[in-house]
């Protein structure tokens, strides 16, 4: 059976893969509290012990603005750490799959970006994911690169959870809407990475049925902007009978909301490509009343 091992067990993506990958095989889960990723010995060593067929990366630096001011720490967890695991994965003949992000892109565009786009990231975060992008590439062959944008979960700090908090403390909410992506539940990232997995099992297929090394885009489909958002969090959580305080959302523009790093405007990814492998993603306010459905039952 193939053996996984999943980096980043606890984080947002994470606690959602430990339940998509357990049924392909035995799995073990770390975190920071069993591997510290900025001791680059120590990830070795347990790579090596474990001896995985599949390591799964969902670990990362994601604290955007305060990056700017840990330029070594990012570094070591998103760039570094990435390099050596796929270093490992390349002398146990595995694979490794590693989530990226929007933010390796400047945002300048008005059409979903494609997997070929030239990078070009705004800040340290973006940067250090880019990095950790090519040391993947060039340490490990039969990797996949999955970028994603704007994740939210049940598990986790996140946008859907600071809204809902904001709500119900106050009767009139600001925000940005003149930046524009594409919402991604983590259930579905993590869903997806299970599938691309399963596509490279032992039967031939053709080659339009395998997970193909390389990069992919995976977010839910549809966009919004930030305040599009928000006034959808809203409204699904009142079908659901959640009570809120908030009257009025007031949409805003960026600049009206500055922060340390800049964000970029048009974060959409295209789904194409991975589409073809898995099929189309489903719709982002679908996944959003899925996620709070489990966050108001669970």
């Amino acid at each position: 059976m193939t053996g996984v091992l999943l980096i980043g067990a606890n984080g947002q993506v994470g606690q959602e893969l430990r339940q998509t990958l357990a049924g392909i095989g035995p799995l073990t889960a770390i975190g920071r509290q069993e591997v510290d990723l900025t001791n680059v010995e120590a990830l070795r060593q347990a790579i090596r012990d474990i001896q995985p067929d599949i390591v799964v990366n969902a670990a990362a630096y994601t604290a955007v603005d305060r990056a700017e001011s840990e330029v070594e720490l990012a570094h070591q967890i998103n760039a570094i750490a990435p390099t050596v695991m796929a270093e490992e994965v390349q002398r146990l003949n595995g694979k490794l799959i590693h989530i990226s992000t929007d933010y390796v892109f400047n945002g300048q565009k008005s059409s979903p970006y494609l997997e070929d786009d030239l990078p070009d990231p705004l800040g340290v975060y973006g940067k250090s994911k880019l990095l950790g992008e090519d040391g993947v590439r060039q340490a490990c062959d039969n990797h996949i690169i999955l970028r994603t944008a704007w994740v939210y979960g049940a598990k986790g700090g996140n946008f859907v959870k600071t809204m809902l908090r904001l709500a119900a403390e106050r009767d009139e909410l600001r925000v940005v809407a003149d930046q524009i992506g594409s919402p991604t539940w983590s259930g579905d990232i993590a869903a997806a990475i299970a599938s691309l997995i399963e596509l490279d099992g032992a039967e031939p297929k053709a080659p339009e049925q395998t997970a193909a090394s390389g990069t992919y885009h995976f977010t839910n489909s549809g966009v919004a902007s930030w305040y599009d958002f928000a006034v959808a969090i809203f409204e699904e959580a009142k079908t659901q009978g959640v009570s809120l305080q908030v009257e009025r959302v007031i949409p805003i523009t960026t600049a009206d909301y500055p922060t340390p790093t800049q964000r970029p405007a048009y974060s959409v990814l295209s789904g194409q490509k991975i589409a073809k492998r898995i099929g189309v993603s489903p719709h982002w306010r679908h996944s959003l009343r899925q996620m709070l459905v489990e966050l108001y039952t669970s």
